[in-house]
């Protein structure tokens, strides 16, 4: 049960306001009561000056169930979540069997519910088995909970069957999430194409692999008024279409994984697995034109795109090692270096990691206004620690590329709808 709970001498972070200010904040009943200057009520938590902010809204997070729960559980991957201050998980589909049916979608649901201490929140494949042949059910998948539709990183090369899936998904007003990427050019890649990956002798995608993926969706998505998410932009050469795609006037938004804006195609050094990702990390320059993007808002979510593997997956030549990071743990703090270069502010950030995801699938989160669920992250964003990933992380999987790297930021405590799930005694 949650308590009333007093927040006195805070940083408060306002995403929707993109504002910061001292003071105080009061929650009763799972919900933000007062914000400001408030009368201490309940158990009363001094904030000593640290920061509190909405907690994060996680938009295309991988979990092992049902299939692979020896990399990730609903269970470890909560825990991960309100360690680094994410109180909404959105999974995604690319599970063993996919989320594909109503059936699929109400055991993971059930699941979720008995298993994390966070909210989870999950999204349905938008062909079955995400195989790119057949429409899914996405009416009934609706009904059951789904909050989007996707293949991940399994791209609909046909494009007969990916517009009738849109324009399904436009009649019921149903959300699509899309990864840019030509399949073709992309099929058996392993970094980005470029001078680093022929000295490294690894086989390569250009950069134009994703400007070809994003027109042909987008080339979709004007043809039917689709309500459209491309999961994630990481070139340069993206960014002018994205614009003018939101100048026109079309329903799209973009995120970006946290490795994307943090880490380069140089940080792959001699062949090291953890940062084998999909897509690939990309030039310095790449890099630095989308964090631009997401400081000026153009690209609207930044997410930890979530991905365990096992230690055998990721024990191998590294054209053959499993693509995928885990990052539920330490989202915040890489994103803080953002924070601390200058590149964005504190409330810019939670704009885009919390308020808005939790818009874009219609959730009732990420803002510090009275009405709104207390689900709340406080946090030092000075703090300075090392990251050991066998002895901080509480995920079952332990591929991070930011193992043993110097970080700022640590998590204090986590609330979930009023309830503490991290820090202290909760």
């Amino acid at each position: 049960m949650s308590e009333t709970i007093t927040f006195t001498n805070a940083r408060l972070i306002d995403p929707e306001g993109l504002a910061e200010t001292e003071g105080g904040l009061r929650i009763e009943a799972g919900r933000i009561a007062a914000v400001g200057e408030v009368k201490p009520e309940g158990r009363v938590i001094d904030c000593g000056g640290k920061c509190l902010a909405p907690g994060i809204v996680d938009l295309g997070v991988k979990v092992g169930e049902p299939g692979e729960r020896h990399k990730e559980s609903f269970r470890s991957a909560g825990l991960a979540a309100a360690a680094g201050g994410v109180t909404t998980i959105v999974t995604r589909p690319d599970t063993a069997p996919a989320i594909d049916t109503p059936e699929v979608l109400e055991f993971v649901t059930r699941r979720a519910v008995e298993a994390s201490p966070v909210r989870i929140r999950h999204t349905a494949a938008l062909t079955k088995g995400r195989e790119g042949r057949e429409m899914v059910e996405i009416g009934f998948l609706l009904d059951a909970g789904a909050v989007a539709f996707t293949d991940c990183d399994h791209v609909v090369a046909d494009s007969k069957v990916a517009s009738r899936c849109l324009s399904y998904a436009k009649s019921l007003g149903a959300l699509v999430i899309g990864h840019p990427q030509d399949p073709g050019l992309s099929k058996g890649a392993a970094v980005t194409s470029g001078k680093f990956a022929s000295l490294r002798g690894l086989p390569g995608v250009s950069p134009m692999a994703e400007r070809m993926g994003f027109d042909r969706d987008m080339a979709l998505v004007e043809m039917t008024g689709a309500r459209y998410h491309f999961d994630q932009i990481t070139c340069a050469r993206t960014l002018p279409a994205l614009e003018r795609a939101k100048a026109n006037g079309f329903d799209v938004t973009a995120g970006v994984s946290i490795h994307h804006v943090t880490l380069n195609e140089f940080d792959v050094g001699d062949y090291r697995t953890f940062f084998k990702l999909t897509p690939p990390l990309r030039a310095e320059e790449d890099r630095k034109a989308v964090a631009e993007a997401l400081a000026s808002g153009l690209i609207d979510v930044l997410c930890s795109m979530h991905t365990p593997q096992d230690e055998e997956s990721k024990r191998l030549p590294f054209e053959e090692a499993a693509a995928g990071a885990v990052a539920l743990q330490t989202l915040l703090p890489a994103a803080l270096r953002l924070y601390h270069n200058g590149t964005m502010s504190l409330a810019h950030l939670f704009r885009a990691m919390s308020l808005n995801p939790a818009q874009r699938l219609g959730l009732d989160g990420g803002r510090l206004v009275v009405g709104a669920p207390a689900d709340l992250v406080l946090f030092d964003p000075d703090a300075p620690f090392v990251l050991d990933r066998f002895t901080m992380l509480a995920s079952k999987s332990k591929n991070t590329p930011f193992d043993g790297a110097r970080m700022e930021g640590k998590v204090l405590a986590t609330f979930v709808g009023g309830r503490q799930v991290y820090g202290g005694e909760g």
